[in-house]
């Protein structure tokens, strides 16, 4: 089932919002990602379709946007702030603390598939360094230690889950 079939709802409602439909670019990259996991060539095709833009502008967004993935991601993305006052609060070395704990490099997914490791500018917590989110969810104050924690947590309440579904 094609996204303008199965989100068909949430496209018109991006759409109606906009006074043309180009403008509705970014949502649908999210709804697309959203359904694919990251934007597969197919699925710049398909938004590109449904706003009817040439494939390499819409392509173009994905490229310039952090926020879009053009390759798989893990389950939990890791996002480590690494601009300046971060930095000055040692944000590279607790970055590096954290692949070597996960095992890969920055910009890697573990084997497993469950997390990806990525530097981001700016997550407006400086005053709180070093800081993360991940999927989202702000984690501040951070050492190695409690780093080492929450990503077992996640692990692990991954497994459960695996585990209770059979």
């Amino acid at each position: 089932m094609s996204l303008a079939e199965k989100y068909h709802d949430r496209i018109q409602h991006h759409l109606s919002k906009y006074p043309d439909k180009r403008s509705a670019v970014m949502p649908l990259l999210y709804i697309a990602q959203e359904e694919y996991g990251h934007l597969t060539p197919e699925a710049v095709d398909e938004v590109a379709a449904i706003l009817e833009l040439e494939t390499t502008q819409v392509h173009s967004l994905v490229g310039f946007y952090t926020m879009y993935y053009d390759r798989p991601k893990g389950k939990f993305l890791i996002q480590i702030c690494n601009d300046l006052p971060c930095a000055l609060c040692g944000a590279d070395e607790f970055t590096q603390k954290v692949a070597e704990y996960l095992g890969i490099e920055v910009g890697e997914t573990t084997e497993d598939g469950l997390f990806t490791l990525e530097n981001v500018m700016c997550v407006a917590g400086c005053d709180k360094a070093p800081v993360m989110q991940i999927n989202f969810k702000y984690y501040e104050d951070l050492d190695e230690e409690k780093v080492k924690r929450i990503i077992d947590d996640l692990r692990h309440s991954t497994e459960a889950a695996k585990a209770f579904r059979g």
